[in-house]
């Protein structure tokens, strides 16, 4: 197979992009019949460095359709597979898409980047470009394309220094991975590190195509071919034009697996020896982080405490198998320091002993039965310690994380332990903690300012006491004690950017209550009964926006006008993106 990567002139001046969009378009024209396979570097509609949404956007306004046209019309003059990066509008704006045109020019697949850039994210008044991200919240399989019995890959620039997909990409067993890329701060020997690294971890070959930024420059571009070996077959450096080797994408490389062993695959060695619990959390088990699991939600109090002993790892995971978004616990500490999670700071109505947690020592708790008050089928039920619930929890729910011993002013309050714990199971943006002492938060906000506080109730009756404290200590979030709260009291917390949790709605109409009031998160003692009720007027509604827009994106592409004449595509979709033939 005879692969080509173009890398055309890419300019920091705005005033160039006429130029260098042109660049492009004389290198397309440059491409022959002899190849099989061309790779255009990203965002080939906007080639030079605009600032803001509108600068972003007029430039895909501008060339978009002029350059998937003249790719799909290379594609069939050349009769060669033809991969251009490009925007592509959904209704809720542009995504950075790399397309895929077969043999004939038909426009055959589409990959929106997997790690959109912070400058994708921003919005513009924080000086990005204000893409269409939504979708890279959600879990998905690698987007794999299957053309003339190869299987295709994709990663676009900032996708590349994930290298926790390198290993989800080795097990879909890809021949090529297509990169389009910029990385305009990257070395040469930098970038040609992370390619090697790449094709030796998918055991694929990368075919990446980037941009120029002059002669002499020795970061950026280096549009590139990599051996499943690898090996650099093709380096283009800063050099202007088309880049083209020979290669056998059926060719793959095996190595003995360890001394004396098999010859397999290096992803295959290393899978001999995956320890998943020494690396950061990861996997579809894992929600989206705090600051970007959407509002409203249900936070299951103590755990699903219906069903299981409140404060217990069998109420935390009943909470976390029916899809609680949020859990809420307490901790408190022993005699001896060891920090364990219990409602009350006495024993007697949890479990068979009597007097105070924190006057006992942990292997005193440990003899005690915190399961048989709730029910003789957890009789022998254990005190969990906060490393227990991170253990098993960490990264699976948000943990609403309320900390008795700040509230009661311990002489130690244990910041450095607690946040090592939270740091140790990687759960940093999986957390917030709650305290109603505004001494120990801005303790926290100094000594861990990357970690999340919310105020709590400080037994001041006026409505409004709460929010003034959080606009004074600079917290995100208060959580409201009923009754002692209105309606002007949550509209004043979000006039100033702060949400509202509520303690607490058992029952199912005062829940909605709440949700109609505008609070962002409702606790509650029996998260089913309440889920149940809510979730459709409510918490379903959140995800709408997200769910449909693969609808409408896909809508769009059928009922737009369709000058490339896009078919059915023979590729199997392994993303959340359907087909449009899935939802006819």
């Amino acid at each position: 197979m005879k692969v080509c990567v173009i890398q055309p002139r890419y300019s920091f001046d705005e005033k160039d992009l006429d130029s260098c969009f042109g660049s492009l378009l004389d290198l397309l024209e440059q491409c022959d019949e002899s190849l099989d396979l061309i790779v255009l570097p990203e965002y080939g509609d906007a080639l030079a460095d605009v600032r803001g949404k509108d600068g972003f956007y007029g430039a895909v306004n501008q060339y978009n359709a002029i350059l998937l046209q003249k790719a799909s019309e290379t594609a069939k003059r050349c009769h060669a597979l033809v991969f251009v990066n490009a925007g592509y509008e959904t209704q809720n704006g542009l995504r950075n898409t790399t397309h895929a045109f077969d043999r004939e020019g038909n426009l055959v697949g589409r990959y929106f980047k997997s790690h959109p850039a912070p400058s994708e994210v921003k919005t513009d008044a924080e000086g990005g470009h204000e893409l269409d991200v939504a979708y890279s919240y959600e879990g998905a399989s690698p987007y794999i394309l299957e053309l003339e019995g190869l299987r295709f890959a994709f990663l676009t620039c900032y996708d590349f220094y994930f290298y926790e997909r390198f290993a989800m990409l080795a097990r879909e067993k890809v021949d090529i991975i297509i990169g389009c890329s910029l990385q305009r701060t990257d070395t040469h020997e930098a970038l040609s590190i992370i390619n090697s690294f790449l094709c030796y971890q998918t055991n694929a070959y990368l075919v990446r195509a980037s941009v120029s930024l002059g002669e002499t420059s020795e970061v950026c571009g280096c549009s590139a071919v990599f051996s499943p070996k690898g090996e650099q077959l093709l380096n283009m450096k800063n050099r202007v034009g088309l880049g083209i080797c020979e290669i056998d994408p059926t060719a793959k490389y095996y190595k003995p697996a360890g001394h004396m062993g098999k010859c397999k695959a290096h992803y295959e060695y290393i899978e001999e020896g995956r320890r998943p619990w020494l690396y950061r959390n990861g996997g579809a088990s894992v929600v989206p982080f705090d600051g970007v699991m959407p509002y409203p939600r249900l936070c299951a109090h103590r755990g699903f405490n219906t069903v299981a002993p409140e404060n217990s790892m069998p109420a935390f995971g009943a909470a976390v198998a029916l899809g609680a978004e949020e859990i809420e616990f307490d901790l408190w500490s022993t005699k001896d320091g060891v920090l364990v999670s219990c409602h009350d700071s006495t024993l007697d109505r949890v479990s068979n002993g009597s007097g105070k947690i924190y006057e006992h020592t942990y292997e005193e708790l440990l003899a005690l039965d915190f399961g048989a008050k709730h029910g003789e089928k957890f009789k022998g039920l254990k005190i969990p310690t906060f490393e227990e619930i991170l253990q098993k929890f960490a990264g699976r729910a948000i943990m609403n994380i309320h900390v008795k011993i700040w509230d009661k002013n311990f002489e130690n309050p244990m910041i450095e332990e607690i946040v090592a714990l939270i740091r140790k199971y990687d759960c940093e943006q999986h957390i917030y903690f709650m305290t109603s002492s505004d001494t120990m938060i801005q303790r926290v906000m100094a000594y861990a300012p990357d970690l999340r506080v919310c105020v709590g109730w400080d037994r001041n009756k006026d409505p409004l006491s709460m929010v003034r404290r959080a606009i004074a200590l600079g917290a995100y979030k208060i959580q409201l004690f009923k009754p002692y709260f209105n309606q002007e009291t949550v509209e004043m917390a979000h006039a100033h950017g702060i949400l509202c949790n509520v303690f607490y709605a058992d029952d199912p109409e005062e829940a909605k209550q709440y949700f109609a009031m505008g609070i962002d998160t409702v606790l509650t003692n029996d998260y089913l009964t309440v889920y149940n009720a809510v979730k459709d007027e409510y918490l379903n509604e959140k995800w709408k926006g997200t769910k449909m827009r693969h609808l409408n994106a896909c809508i769009h592409t059928l009922l737009a006008a369709n000058p490339l004449g896009m078919k059915e595509p023979a590729f199997c979709l392994s993303n959340a993106e359907p087909t449009e033939k899935e939802i006819l």
